[in-house]
């Protein structure tokens, strides 16, 4: 994978939906989706100006599950609502061990003596709920959940001055990204007033009637898309590594000492697409506390709105 300058427009249609000669949410993308994938290892490396990274995976598993996060009927693990016009699928990924390095490139702005970044990991998942519309299967919005066991990370000071580096090559082309899906996130957001496909039976819940359909699919429904990181337990050592080379000599200095930082059920929830002074009752961490925020974030909205129709 290559870092691009400039965003790539959407994908479109779903390339299963095309292949099958259908343009709406149908037999051939039920059939994918309750495929269970397994690969022993596979191998991502990632290139960008600044830096060249690489991800490996052994053991990586991936498969459908219902609601609950559970492997069960394939019929189970989707919700569709013809009503609304969409449906909703479950995935889970699961890996034995994950194995990250990253590394500046041989380019001159970089400085001429880097400490590649890596990383470690064990057994860890991804969770990931899809809402899509039936009439052209595109993604209206998704829920990305990645959860980690035990972390254990030892870091260095260059390591982390080049992961900062990393990082700020990173944040420019995220920055595009991001405004392209903004600008387009009105679209994707409105309610299709479709039907779904005739065969229900596959995609409603055994034994439920149409009227529940709706409570049931309200009650896992995405409201807008959402990506999250849990780590249950996180070492995190930061070491000093400091020293100067000389053309041919190492010249150590005295000894700066080390920090190690523990924390226990760090998460972090990001909502992009999250409108100032919307309300926040659907988020996964949500608290009466933070009534006081949004009752902050409105006025500040209505404060901002009435200057502009001053302008």
């Amino acid at each position: 994978m290559r870092t691009c300058e400039e965003p790539r427009p959407p994908n479109g249609q779903s390339p299963i939906a095309l292949a099958a000669g259908q343009s709406e949410y149908g037999f051939a993308e039920k059939v994918v989706e309750g495929m269970f994938i397994v690969i022993n290892s596979i191998t991502i490396k990632i290139h960008s100006k600044a830096f060249h990274a690489s991800f490996e995976l052994w053991q990586l598993q991936g498969y459908s599950v219902n609601p609950n996060w559970q492997q069960s009927d394939l019929r189970l693990t989707r919700i569709t609502d013809p009503q609304r016009g969409e449906v909703l699928t479950f995935k889970e990924l699961t890996w034995q061990t994950l194995r990250i390095e990253a590394d500046a490139t041989d380019s001159g702005d970089q400085d001429p003596v880097t400490t590649p970044l890596r990383l470690i990991t064990n057994q860890g998942r991804i969770q990931i709920s899809l809402k899509r519309r039936t009439k052209d299967c595109n993604v209206v919005a998704s829920k990305l959940m990645f959860l980690l066991d035990d972390l254990l990370w030892v870091l260095t000071d260059s390591q982390l001055k080049a992961m900062m580096k990393y990082a700020e090559s990173l944040s420019e082309a995220m920055e595009k990204s991001a405004q392209q899906r903004k600008s387009m996130a009105p679209e994707s957001v409105q309610v299709s007033k479709f039907g779904c496909c005739t065969q229900q039976s596959w995609s409603q819940p055994l034994g439920a009637s149409p009227s529940s359909i709706g409570q049931y699919f309200e009650q896992h429904d995405m409201k807008e898309s959402s990506y999250h990181l849990l780590i249950s337990r996180l070492d995190l050592h930061l070491c000093d590594d400091s020293h100067v080379r000389g053309p041919g000599t190492l010249k150590h200095g005295m000894l700066g000492g080390a920090i190690q930082l523990t924390f226990r059920r760090m998460a972090f929830d990001y909502y992009p697409f999250h409108r100032a002074g919307d309300a926040c009752k659907h988020w996964v961490r949500y608290s009466e506390a933070m009534e006081t925020r949004g009752q902050w974030a409105k006025k500040l909205v209505s404060d901002f709105q009435s200057k502009i129709e001053k302008l």
